[in-house]
Formats: structure tokens, C-alpha cells, sequence
């Protein structure tokens, strides 16, 4: 067996091994921030029906009369 090309293979897995550490690492990161982004989403949908709600209760119903003093 050619001692150099084990050497080159041996160097090459080891390059490897280190990428997938470092793509596994960012593919978590991703993944939590998508997460993050996704309960943002939820909670921007929630208070924007709240705010809806809020503002229909608080409008005068059509032919309701209105006290301007």
C-alpha cells in the first residue's frame, strides 16, 4: 500500500470530519432560528387579531349614535 496516498486519505477524511462538525453545528443554528422566527410569526398573527378585535369592539356600530362631548 502507497504510505502517501493512506497519508492524502487519512488527511482528506480528517478535512471531512471536520466540515460535517461545522455544517451539523450551522445546520442546528438554522434550524433554531427558523423555530424562533416561526413562534415570532405566531405570536405578530395573535397580538395583530387582538389589536382587530380591539378596534372593532371600540368602533360605534353602524347607525349608533355617537356623544361628541
Amino acid at each position: 500500500m502507497d504510505p502517501e496516498l493512506l497519508e492524502r486519505i487519512t488527511a482528506r477524511r480528517a478535512e471531512l470530519d471536520e466540515l460535517e462538525e461545522q455544517l451539523a453545528k450551522q445546520l442546528a443554528e438554522v434550524r433554531a432560528e427558523r423555530d424562533e422566527l416561526a413562534v415570532a410569526e405566531r405570536v405578530l398573527e395573535r397580538v395583530s387579531e387582538q389589536l382587530a378585535d380591539e378596534r372593532a369592539s371600540a368602533a360605534p356600530m353602524p347607525g349608533q349614535v355617537v356623544d361628541g362631548r
